[in-house]
């Protein structure tokens, strides 16, 4: 199953792939995912967790860059992982491109995901997969952009600060949230809905 996503983030190519390329640095704002450790070669070990309504998944597994090109802005990433409680597996193939725009950087993300076991009826319509993904994604660049506009206010709090004893501002730090929720099965419904309508 292909799934085509994008967005974009408020700095320039060259400052945004660094940042892109910092996983650690960057998982806290993906919901559900949890970076249990750093892995030799460009690999990470995680956690991801998923609840749609009545029904939770957990996700064991690793990510590995087997790609990246810094002067292209070009990265591909294989990940696998498997429902804690054996209801089957997932693994990706990611890829990521930058582009420049307007607004600063263009993201374009394209998955080749396959969904085994009984984890796979609810993997079975794509163009849900595909609302669900769009859904994260822009969970993702929000809190992103939260992070940087943080961020980029600590040196001006550290500025106005004219006590040279006072302690250096510090940039909040974000905790992972689990994916989904009832909003976000009714915001995919109802774009199935439209959808719907559409071919009618």
């Amino acid at each position: 199953m292909i799934i085509s996503n994008a967005f974009e983030i408020p700095l320039p190519p060259d400052q945004a792939w660094p940042l892109l390329m910092d996983v650690p640095r960057i998982a806290p704002c993906l919901p559900g995912a949890e970076l249990l450790e750093a892995l030799p070669d460009n690999a990470y070990k995680g956690k991801v967790s998923v609840r749609l309504g009545p029904v939770s998944l957990a996700f064991m597994g690793t990510a590995k860059f087997e790609e990246i090109d810094n002067v292209a802005h070009k990265a591909r990433l294989k990940a696998q992982g498997a429902d804690q409680k054996g209801r089957g597996n997932a693994n990706a193939k990611v890829t990521f491109t930058l582009e420049p725009v307007a607004a600063g950087t263009r993201v374009n993300v394209e998955t080749d995901l396959t969904l085994t076991g009984a984890v796979a009826q609810y993997g079975r319509g794509a163009g849900m997969m595909q609302d669900v993904a769009q859904q994260l994604i822009g969970q993702f660049a929000h809190a992103l952009q939260e992070m940087l506009a943080a961020q980029q206010a600590v040196p001006v709090q550290a500025l106005e600060a004219d006590a040279p004893s006072a302690s250096p501002a510090v940039a909040p730090t974000y905790a992972a949230k689990p994916i989904g929720g009832f909003g976000l099965i009714f915001r995919v419904l109802f774009n199935s809905v439209l959808r719907l309508f559409k071919r009618n």
